[in-house]
């Protein structure tokens, strides 16, 4: 055995071994709270700041649904989704899901920025898709989940 190498099981080998744990452990619960905090943030971006001003018919929404030509049912319709979607982004079982449904929702948005305002304000859902991409991958488990409820539902 060379001067370097430690026997597998000597004291100060296991020493390094609850280190190397606590350090991956950490790490992970870090990733969870940030990937959980980045879903808080946009569940309050999509109830507050965007299905809000829908639902209570805010003069910017309306003048907005009024120049894309859908009216109020429009409005309101487009404001239910996003709360339902923010809401959503909340329940363990239905993250992802909502995660891709919103995204869909954003790629729409994008659709119509380009198309009824000239690109204004266009990449605003596109930076949007990325958290809400990222959401749907690392919450991808939870589509199990929610299929085997269905299905017990059924």
């Amino acid at each position: 055995m060379s001067e370097n190498t430690v026997p597998v099981g000597s004291a100060s080998s296991a020493a390094f071994r609850p280190v190397v744990a606590e350090s991956s452990s950490a790490r992970g619960r870090r990733a969870r709270i940030a990937l959980r905090t980045l879903q808080v943030v946009l569940a309050l971006f999509f109830v507050i700041a965007s299905a809000l001003p829908k639902l209570i018919a805010h003069s910017s929404a309306v003048e907005a649904f009024d120049t894309i030509g859908w009216g109020s049912a429009g409005m309101y319709t487009i404001g239910a989704l996003e709360l339902a979607g923010g809401v959503a982004l909340l329940i363990p079982v239905l993250q992802s899901v909502a995660a891709m449904a919103l995204s869909a929702l954003m790629v729409g948005a994008f659709v119509v920025v380009l198309t009824s305002f000239d690109g204004e304000n266009a990449a605003t859902p596109l930076i949007l898709i990325v958290p809400l991409a990222l959401i749907a991958w690392v919450r991808r488990d939870h589509n199990a989940r929610l299929l085997r409820l269905v299905r017990r539902g059924a």
